[in-house]
């Protein structure tokens, strides 16, 4: 019985095609590899955007001397095609810096409603929760006084007139059908 023992492990990993197989065969098992996505594990911890804007914060200064190089190219490039294709840059860097202000400013609001929540809460008072429409409410709001106090407030009100205009326009019926 000892010397069965030793032939199974030294026996080899391949077997002959021609020999059948024998009932307690030993395979070696192969470890999965398994793939996690990070946005979904729990391993990766918790998004915070609030702690993911402090560590990634040196991003900033970084894409803003991104921005300075690629004007200073635009200003210097006499290619047409390339002059586009920077401008074009341009503005998706332009737009993506706009985005991300817009999103710290209502991430700031709603950090700021919070802590009122907390102040009348430790009041006593009962917690109060602006429902979604309240909250464009007062977006809103607060875009007509920034319009006000940088001087932009009747142009962009004409824009929308205009667009307004341009909208029922298009669901008038036309001269050709009546």
């Amino acid at each position: 019985a000892p010397l069965k023992y030793i032939f199974h492990v030294f026996r080899p990993l391949e077997m002959s095609a021609k020999k059948p197989v024998p009932f307690l065969r030993q395979v070696i098992p192969v470890r999965k590899k398994v793939q996690r996505d990070p946005r979904f594990d729990d391993l990766s911890g918790e998004y915070k955007p609030e702690i993911f804007m402090k560590t990634y914060s040196f991003l900033d200064s970084i894409k803003k001397q991104e921005k300075e190089m690629v004007q200073k190219q635009l200003k210097k490039c006499r290619n047409m095609e390339q002059k586009e294709k920077l401008q074009r840059l341009l503005n998706r860097m332009t737009q993506q810096e706009q985005a991300q202000k817009k999103q710290q400013k209502l991430r700031e609001r709603e950090l700021s409603l919070k802590r009122q929540q907390r102040e009348l809460a430790k009041q006593g008072k009962k917690p109060f929760f602006l429902k979604k429409s309240e909250k464009r409410k007062l977006e809103l709001a607060e875009k007509y006084a920034e319009l006000k106090r940088s001087g932009k407030l009747e142009s962009s009100l004409n824009k929308k007139r205009k667009r307004n205009a341009m909208k029922d326009k298009r669901h008038l019926p036309s001269q050709k059908n009546l």
